[in-house]
């Protein structure tokens, strides 16, 4: 069954990612676990430039607790890509991130996917609420 393809315009957040030469598999093209680190990139981009999110100092850290991916188009190096990040769900502790890598110049998904954080205490590791001011700070990704 093929996925709904995903629109640039969908999307109010795009992160550009510049692929690199070790991105490259020996079959000539992006591997498929690299695919799931620029969904990572991406997703905390948009923590850390419009949710204030402090990778070292903050309290709280968001775990990936479940991701998937649908691979539509290839990519290669060298190509700048650009990953769009949604919110498709704000729960109490956790953020379900709707993403899509689009090519440059193309309007639809070459990939396309989703990311679960859950928040959790940095020390003791159990799951924590979202704070208020990053919570009201996402609400503008918020997509329904």
């Amino acid at each position: 069954m093929k996925p709904v393809l995903k629109l640039r315009q969908n999307y109010a957040f795009l992160f550009p990612i510049q692929t690199r030469w070790a991105d490259n598999d020996m079959y000539g093209h992006v591997n498929n676990v690299t695919y799931y680190s620029y969904f990572d990139t991406a997703a905390n981009a948009l923590l850390i430039l419009h949710a204030g999110f402090q990778l070292k100092d903050s309290p709280i850290i968001g775990l990936v607790v479940d991701s998937a991916c649908s691979f539509l188009q290839e990519l290669s190096y060298p190509e700048i890509i650009e990953v769009g990040v949604a919110i498709s769900k704000i729960g109490n502790s956790s953020l379900r991130y709707d993403l899509a890598i689009f090519k440059q110049g193309q309007d639809q998904a070459a990939a396309q996917g989703h990311f679960v954080h859950v928040f959790v205490d940095r020390q003791t590791r159990k799951s924590t609420s979202i704070p208020n001011d990053m919570r009201d700070a996402l609400m503008q990704f918020l997509v329904k």
